[in-house]
């Protein structure tokens, strides 16, 4: 049986989004913005939600760092294989309907997560410097408009600055 997802107000999160790009550090900015999406969106299928930060002077296996985060810590620090990594080295948003199609390289923090949204955040550059990940126990909790309406809640944050073509 589908599980049918849920619907969430992204409209109703740009203005306060865009008074987060207002805040003076991108630490500030990722905890407003976890925060806020968290208020949000926890009652309609997201069982985590959270940043992690690349560090590429470390190995591989330890080149993600968990930042801001709700409701409470992940694993950290974490490797480019799993979908984080996977997100941040293409630097394109990646929908898993079902974290099981991802096989051995999937990193679970939750036994409980069955999907996951993971979305990257760009320098102006067009370069990754971490990702927003979101986590649900639900499979198929997350679509591409969740995805485009998260990469656009990160820009108006001011974490998120893809290149312009």
């Amino acid at each position: 049986m589908q599980e049918s997802i849920p619907h969430r107000d992204y409209a109703a999160l740009r203005m306060p989004a865009a008074a987060i790009a207002h805040l003076p550090s991108r630490e500030a900015r990722m905890e407003a913005f976890v925060e806020l999406w968290w208020s949000a969106f926890a009652a309609f299928g997201v069982s985590w939600a959270g940043f992690y930060v690349d560090c590429p002077q470390e190995p591989d296996a330890q080149r993600m760092v968990l930042a801001a985060r709700r409701p409470g810590p992940a694993c950290s620090p974490i490797g480019i294989h799993g979908a984080c990594g996977q997100a941040l080295v293409s630097g394109q948003t990646l929908v898993v309907r079902d974290v099981a199609d991802l096989g051995a390289g999937y990193i679970a923090c939750d036994p409980r997560d069955r999907s996951e949204l993971v979305v990257p955040c760009l320098t102006p550059e067009g370069h990754a410097w971490g990702v927003f990940d979101v986590d649900s126990h639900q499979v198929g909790s997350f679509d591409g408009s969740d995805g485009n309406a998260c990469q656009e809640l990160l820009c108006l944050a001011g974490l998120n600055q893809p290149a312009r073509r």
